[in-house]
């Protein structure tokens, strides 16, 4: 496969996870936050249950493909681009899997008619942790464009 399609693939599954991750972090968070506690928390655990499944289904494939693009594509122009997008993915993973993920597991657990105490702080917490999140993301897929770019001017 050739490098220009390796980064095509690469650059679709990075623009769905930014696109996904913008959603929920400008779109879902804000409309959450304006319901009463109860619709708020289920409606956060539903979501919380689809997105376990949806997230690692794009999650995945986008690491894998900013690293054989990074592999396959050379140290020409845009490497440094190139690099950033992983060491972005990477950032992205590192901050789901020990932050957001193991907050969602703990409000997936919660019953609704009687939550913790602090489920608004942890809930805060989840939401500055996601800033980071859903920016590194966006960060990846920018990169991956300007790098792809960059890579076409030179051709």
């Amino acid at each position: 496969m050739g490098a220009h399609v390796l980064q095509c693939i690469g650059l679709f599954l990075a623009g769905i996870l930014a696109g996904e991750e913008l959603i929920v972090r400008y779109g879902l968070e804000p409309a959450l936050s304006k319901l009463e506690d109860r619709p708020h928390l289920q409606a956060r655990q539903a979501v919380v249950r689809s997105l376990r499944v949806v997230v690692p289904i794009i999650m995945v494939p986008t690491v894998l493909a900013g690293i054989a693009v990074l592999v396959f594509s050379g140290t020409g122009t845009g490497f440094g681009l190139r690099l950033a997008t992983v060491v972005a993915l990477v950032a992205f993973v590192l901050l789901s899997f020990l932050g957001t993920v193991p907050i969602n597991i703990q409000v997936n657990d919660w019953n609704v008619d009687s939550p913790p105490a602090d489920w608004k702080a942890v809930i805060r917490r989840w939401e500055r942790i996601d800033v980071f999140r859903s920016s590194a993301a966006v960060l990846a897929f920018a990169f991956a464009v300007i790098a792809f770019g960059l890579q076409l001017s030179v051709n």
